[in-house]
């Protein structure tokens, strides 16, 4: 399932790779995403691959940058806003039901698996929505909110 899981994340992520493709820095970020997928999957599969400590912090150092580039969240927001920034958020969801997959994996003693692999799959989906208001901005759309 874990497995899965990470693969059906990562084949998403080659879809929005595409579609980002008038914004750079969005479409890179997403490739290294991607090899950082095939890290964890190889690590779950039992290979002598792991995620480091740089590769948390990267992501944390991008969520933290971003965030001080696009508006204050106010709020929850309702997907969408662009295409891309639509695919982002859906690309979020896959990630949050990986990490799960991923820590019944942990919980399961299935493998052991590293705190910096938790990390790294826990933080993912912090990185995807920030990308996800990324793209809304660098297009000039604002966030919309629910109103309840």
């Amino acid at each position: 399932e874990a497995l899965g899981a990470l693969d059906e994340l990562n084949a998403f992520l080659g879809l929005v790779k595409v579609r980002a493709a008038d914004s750079e820095r969005i479409g890179g970020i997403v490739r290294e995403i991607q090899e950082m997928l095939f890290i964890i999957q190889a690590e779950i599969a039992g290979a002598d691959k792991k995620v480091g400590e740089n590769a948390v912090k990267s992501v944390e150092k991008l969520v933290n940058d971003i965030e001080k580039e696009i508006p204050k969240i106010k709020g929850f927001s309702i997907a969408g806003g662009t295409e891309l920034s639509a695919l982002l958020d859906v690309a979020r969801t896959f990630a949050r039901r990986a990490e799960r997959r991923v820590i019944a994996v942990k919980e399961m003693k299935l493998r052991e698996l590293r705190p910096e692999t938790m990390a790294y799959i826990n933080r993912l989906s912090s990185l995807l929505f920030a990308l996800a208001r990324l793209a809304n901005h660098e297009a000039g759309v604002a966030d919309e909110n629910p109103r309840y």
